[in-house]
C-alpha cells in the first residue's frame, strides 16, 4: 500500500540525503493504516517535489517524550550540533501533547527507494 505525506523543506532534504530515516508523526487513524513494506509519496511543501520511500519499521510510544528517549535523534533529523537541544517539546510545533496521549506517536524507520 502506498500513503501520501507532506514534508517541509528541510526534513525532506535530509531524507532525500539519507542523513534522516526516522519519520516522526502523530499515530492517529492515517498512520495506523501504515505496515513494514508499504511505501510513502513525500511532498515538499514548497517545490511540490516527490519522493518516495519504503517503511522498514515501525516505533510506537505513548508520547515524544518516550519516543526521543528510545531512538537516535540523528535518524529523526536532528544533526550532531543540535543534540545538546533537541527536546521532545520540538514536536509541539506540530502536535499538542492531547493529541500526542490521545493517538500515541510513531517512529517510521525509511529508506528510499
Amino acid at each position: 500500500m502506498e500513503h501520501e505525506m507532506r514534508l517541509d523543506p528541510e526534513p525532506f532534504r535530509m531524507i532525500k540525503s539519507g542523513q534522516k530515516t526516522i519519520e516522526l508523526r502523530l499515530y492517529d487513524e492515517k498512520r495506523r493504516r501504515i505496515a513494514i513494506g508499504d511505501t510513502i509519496a513525500f511532498t515538499e511543501t514548497e517545490t511540490g517535489e516527490r519522493m518516495r520511500v519504503i517503511v522498514t519499521d515501525l516505533s510506537v510510544f505513548p508520547t515524544f517524550s518516550e519516543l526521543y528517549r528510545a531512538l537516535p535523534l540523528q535518524k529523526c533529523g536532528y544533526t550532531e550540533t543540535e543534540l545538546e537541544t533537541a527536546s521532545p517539546d520540538d514536536m509541539l510545533a506540530y502536535y499538542s501533547l492531547e493529541r500526542q496521549r490521545q493517538y500515541g506517536v510513531v517512529g517510521i524507520g525509511i529508506a528510499k527507494l
